[in-house]
């Protein structure tokens, strides 16, 4: 699956809450929206997904930290398998570079 963030971006409805944006994410991409945590910015609780575009390279990403000395990323590659999804508790959706 190729995916093209400004297509999906485009097919986005305009969503009400955090979890009617996640439940479209969910039935859109399954086990390619992975939930990476949530924190409160500006008095709003966000939540940050990864929508993986490469599981392979997003896999040996995330490898990478259960080993506690070797972080060996060696390309660019890696942080191209996924882009970061920021969800805010009112359904708002920002796409992170």
């Amino acid at each position: 699956m190729n995916l093209d963030i400004e297509s999906v971006y485009n097919e986005m409805p305009n969503f009400q809450s955090h979890d009617e944006a996640r439940q479209w994410f969910k039935n859109h991409f399954h086990d390619r929206i992975a939930l990476r945590g949530s924190d409160i910015v500006d008095g709003k609780m966000i939540y940050f997904y990864h929508l993986i575009k490469s599981p392979q390279g997003y896999q040996q990403y995330m490898e990478s930290f259960s080993r506690p000395d070797d972080h060996d990323i060696t390309n660019a590659e890696t942080f191209e398998s996924y882009s970061t999804i920021e969800i805010s508790e009112d359904g708002a959706v920002n796409f992170l570079p």
